[in-house]
């Protein structure tokens, strides 16, 4: 008979991700069962995901009520492009903001004095509170030719302080019925330039000072995407000529007269993406996967990667820890070069997650893509336009000792995305369906929604499901940011019905010291109590009730403090009876 008289530790690590391919039994407890707004943390643990926040208050100007969402965004130039129909917009790519003069409080037309105009536009849009300007110079302190009240705004009162930002600022029009934009950014002759694509009409360029000029060949109007490789630029999927790729001359994205090294090239399947990687372009197909080599049109050759998987959209391809991920009709697939020369392995990571891709490929009608590089993190999201906000769902893969981890996303629905990295910051940005453009990364909620967040344990019988054990005390290992504002869950014996159910345990983190610098303080009974040498990682110590053969932890978490990390649970028990 086992000695019910001991008090038996369980520990575990938060590692190995959401698993939903194996028997909660067979799980390691570590992995998950559910882990719903948390995502994998490179430095231990699970972490509830940040938030979102607009990017800008103002909405992307539209000129066609017929399409509500963001087509496009991305960022050039530090300026962000985005667009919601006819006319592509500008905005400062650093959420760029000033305040009008202590001394000059802003009033009437013609100018507005503020600290400094430094990053602004030399003309274009600003917000301040809710009325919208526009203005056609600048000084070091001073916008010039300003007009108020435009876009429908109200002209209203403003203060000295008062926050002045930078708003869309019209760039270019004539998008006809544009379906989606793809862009590539590209230097060919010193110069910084980007170019887009929209399934309908001319692609058109941007220099860097957002000027835009339509590509004159009609070969390549209607493209769907696009790619700099070689110094050409490429361009495919017209829906006349879907297995086509046409290529430009060199340096020269819009000269396509083939003496002068232009082009194109037929495969055997519709084209659904392009990305350039280790010296190739990627060509991705519904059924079959491409490369081109060579450096020019008297060298340029079609290797068959594989004639057995295809790419389901090209939106999902990205660059990410040394390879490129993209999604299968089996799931997330990486396309990897081995040490042999020519040589590509193919390989699908997401089997512990296989069910959620399974539905969302067959459900979902967009699919967008984000790299977060100091996150190690890939997401990938799943959004349909009847689909409600707070039940659209995504995955977050993060590469952590090796391996790949996932978790799953709900609450975030984008329409169009970009992730970049300026002056070493990365930034994380989706335009939505109503026609708002957010940044990823930022507050403690989704736009003031407040984020729920789940996570499961395995099923955990410790080495002997025959024996019943008694639940003493669950003491969590966490990394706070702020204070928890949470709920723990025991739940026994797979959650069947007819076992113990305790009621949820509030967990309080506001007695619990955390570490600032080298000193550790917190607050108790209203004193402030200092203590050096303490743990760098708090521990909530919770008593528990219940039994049963095996258990479960969970965390549900509704509010809106700042993120945390769970980092590892032990559980304290006694043994009871065998069955």
């Amino acid at each position: 008979m086992p000695d019910s008289s001991q008090t038996q530790p369980a520990s575990f690590n938060c590692e190995g991700g959401l698993v939903l391919n194996r028997s909660t039994f067979l799980m390691q407890p570590g992995e998950a069962l559910e882990l719903e707004n948390f995502e994998p943390d490179i430095e231990g643990g699970y972490r509830r995901i940040n938030g979102y926040r607009k990017f800008v208050n103002q909405i992307v100007p539209q000129t066609s009520s017929t399409d509500e969402k963001v087509l496009m965004v991305c960022s050039f130039a530090n300026k962000v492009l985005a667009s919601r129909g006819e006319k592509i917009f500008s905005s400062a790519s650093s959420e760029l903001s000033v305040k009008i003069l202590s001394n000059a409080s802003m009033s009437g037309s013609g100018t507005i004095n503020v600290d400094s105009t430094t990053g602004f536009s030399s003309s274009g849009t600003l917000q301040i509170n809710s009325e919208i300007f526009t203005y056609t110079g600048i000084t070091v302190t001073t916008f010039t030719g300003v007009t108020r009240a435009t876009s429908s705004t109200v002209a209203i009162a403003h203060s000295k302080q008062d926050v002045v930002s930078e708003n869309w600022t019209e760039r270019d029009t004539g998008r006809t019925n544009a379906v989606k934009y793809r862009f590539e950014r590209f230097n060919f002759d010193g110069n910084d330039k980007i170019i887009l694509v929209d399934e309908v009409n001319a692609p058109v360029i941007f220099n860097s000072s957002i000027a835009a000029t339509d590509v004159s060949a009609s070969a390549v109007a209607g493209s769907k995407f696009i790619a700099a490789f070689k110094s050409h630029m490429f361009y495919a999927g017209k829906s006349t000529t879907p297995a086509e790729l046409v290529f430009s001359v060199p340096f020269d994205e819009d000269n396509f007269t083939s003496g002068e090294g232009a082009g194109s090239i037929r495969v055997d399947d519709d084209i659904t993406g392009l990305k350039v990687f280790r010296d190739s372009l990627f060509i991705f197909c519904s059924n079959r996967i491409f490369k081109l080599t060579g450096s020019s049109s008297s060298d340029f050759a079609i290797q068959a990667v594989t004639r057995n998987i295809g790419c389901v959209n090209g939106d999902t391809i990205q660059e990410f820890g040394g390879d490129l991920l993209f999604l299968g009709p089996d799931g997330l697939r990486t396309v990897a070069a081995t040490a042999r020369i020519g040589d590509t392995e193919l390989g699908t990571i997401s089997k512990n997650v296989q069910s959620l891709f399974d539905l969302n490929i067959k459900d979902s009608a967009l699919f967008e893509s984000v790299v977060i590089q100091d996150k190690t993190q890939y997401r990938i999201f799943f959004t349909k336009d009847s689909q409600a906000e707070n039940i659209t769902k995504g995955v977050i893969c993060v590469m952590r000792s090796d391996k790949y981890e996932f978790s799953e996303i709900r609450g975030i629905k984008p329409s169009a995305s970009d992730s970049f990295v300026i002056e070493g910051n990365v930034v994380v940005l989706h335009g939505d369906f109503n026609g708002f453009i957010h940044r990823q990364e930022k507050g403690n909620t989704f736009d003031g929604t407040p984020i729920l967040a789940r996570y499961r344990s395995a099923d955990m019988s410790f080495g002997d499901s025959g024996i019943r054990k008694h639940m003493q005390r669950v003491i969590i290992n966490y990394k706070p940011e702020s204070a928890i504002d949470a709920d723990l869950l025991v739940r026994y014996d797979n959650e069947d019905s007819n076992s113990t159910r305790p009621a949820p345990y509030p967990l309080d983190s506001t007695n619990v010291a955390s570490q600032f610098g080298d000193a550790i303080f917190s607050t108790i009974d209203g004193a402030v109590r200092f203590v050096f040498g303490g743990p760098s990682q708090p521990l909530i110590r919770q008593s528990v009730e219940g039994s049963g053969f095996s258990v479960a932890l969970k965390i549900n978490d509704g509010g809106e403090t700042a993120p945390y990390s769970l980092k590892g649970f032990q559980l304290e028990y006694q043994l009871g009876a065998r069955r």
